[in-house]
């Protein structure tokens, strides 16, 4: 739905050529044990709104069901999260020199949280957005 989000959401931009880094698989990680994975891709602004459950490269049978506000939902205080962004396959074999970007935060329950990423080749920063 129109403007709708996940209480997690991430935007990356290629600093190197001053845009937005359209493309880059993401997997986002955390929760109560087991932890659950989501996976998404940067649109054509660079963002990531909604979450999709993560079932694996090799995987078959049943899609898992649930949601990203269902997993935060079941944390009584805080929770570890851990966003991975595919680089490598971004900026193409040998022409970066971090082939994958991890970021790892607290959430406290009841918030939104918005992880900005700063990309290039050769050097990356990150903050707590808005």
């Amino acid at each position: 739905m129109a403007g709708e989000r996940d209480p997690i959401t991430c935007h990356v931009l290629d600093t190197s050529v001053g845009k937005p880094a359209k493309g880059i698989r993401v997997k986002l990680e955390g929760g109560h044990a087991p932890l659950k994975t989501f996976e998404s891709q940067t649109d054509d602004d660079g963002r990531i709104k909604t979450w999709l459950p993560y079932i694996g490269a090799r995987e078959a049978g049943d899609v898992p069901t649930y949601a990203l506000e269902d997993v935060l939902s079941e944390v009584e205080d805080k929770s570890i999260w851990t966003l991975r962004f595919d680089t490598l396959s971004y900026f193409g074999e040998g022409n970066t020199f971090f082939p994958e970007v991890t970021v790892t935060f607290v959430v406290a329950k009841g918030q939104h949280f918005h992880v900005p990423l700063l990309l290039a080749p050769y050097s990356y920063t990150t903050y707590r957005g808005s």
